[in-house]
């Protein structure tokens, strides 16, 4: 029996990110105004983590309304038309109803439907495992045009005692639109996750023990920080100089660093440990909005762009790395 041959998809060579956006929480919040309950003080916060103030959600800045602000910007940015997005992946951990996924919603309200659309939930790795998803949906022809979003409104998993990880977080969402390229726009992609280690960034209680009244109160976060520092200074600096040897480039190639807005000092040992070259911009955008967990690398990226300090064309080394413990990184062309 001879059986008919499938027909493959048109593919396209290459892939490259269009157009980057990102929307803030606009309450501001600074140090002195979360020190008290953590028995802390601004400098004592400065000097740990290199924030100055976190922008935090108000209460009509919803997750979903920030998304949707910064999927209409990242569309408006790349001159793609929503009609033309044929997946929409959103990466988040804070969007609190199970199902259905968030990104549906998003599709709808900017008018990209049919398109497909999923949620994924790698924490502060998440945009970078979006981008991976968007660059192999183009080149496989699955899709011609992907809008990838990181957003979180991390403010509602805070508890304000907690001296681990909740003075450091914000709110926020950004986007990108990753279409097809003659030229390589994205190289490949380094990612994994060590689930031996899930216990080092966690929920404090599961929504079942909230569900049956084991503990009624609302489940927050916590870290084990002195762990997440050597993992993300030393362990993410294997992972990032695996990604720019894979794209064929040496760390004197790399024009500007991205990596997720965790602590400033990490960004700063990462960058000592690849040996990227003193004339790099690196990505600071912590000491005015805070860990924004997924949101954190876009919005880092839009920053650079809307304020001059990165030129068209220059080669980003991208790494996000968070809760699981995973982690991605990946060098990218700036749009």
């Amino acid at each position: 029996m001879t059986r008919p041959t499938l027909r493959s998809p048109q593919r396209h060579a290459y892939s490259r990110i269009l157009g980057i956006s990102g929307v803030r929480g606009e309450r501001v919040v600074s140090n002195d105004d979360i020190a008290g309950p953590i028995d802390s003080s601004d400098e004592w916060i400065r000097q740990r983590t290199g924030i100055i103030e976190r922008r935090r959600a108000t209460e009509e800045q919803t997750i979903a309304a920030m998304t949707e602000e910064a999927a209409r910007k990242a569309l408006e940015a790349s001159g793609v038309e929503a009609s033309r997005i044929g997946a929409v992946i959103l990466a988040t951990v804070t969007h609190l109803e199970q199902t259905p996924a968030l990104a549906t919603i998003i599709a709808d309200r900017i008018g990209a439907s049919p398109a497909a659309a999923y949620d994924i939930s790698a924490a502060c790795a998440g945009y970078c495992y979006g981008i991976a998803q968007a660059d192999a949906l183009v080149r496989a022809g699955t899709a011609d045009h992907v809008l990838v979003i990181g957003a979180e409104r991390m403010s509602d998993f805070i508890d304000p005692t907690d001296r681990t990880i909740s003075f450091l977080l914000g709110d926020g969402a950004g986007a990108a639109v990753v279409g097809p390229s003659d030229t390589p726009g994205i190289g490949p992609t380094v990612w994994g996750s060590d689930g031996s280690q899930a216990d080092t960034i966690y929920q404090t209680h599961s929504w079942l023990t909230f569900r049956d009244g084991t503990d009624t109160s609302w489940p927050t976060l916590r870290q084990k920080g002195p762990t997440v520092f050597k993992w993300a200074s030393f362990e993410m600096a294997k992972v990032a100089t695996a990604a720019i040897e894979a794209a064929g480039l040496r760390p004197e190639d790399i024009e500007v660093f991205l990596p997720h807005q965790a602590n400033m000092r990490i960004i700063d040992q990462l960058a000592k440990q690849v040996g990227l070259s003193d004339s790099v911009v690196i990505a600071r955008d912590i000491a005015e909005t805070g860990n924004t967990s997924a949101a954190s690398i876009p919005l880092a990226a839009e920053r650079l762009i809307r304020e001059g300090a990165v030129e068209s064309g220059a080669l980003a080394l991208q790494i996000g790395f968070g809760a699981g413990l995973a982690y991605a990184a990946q060098v990218v062309a700036l749009p």
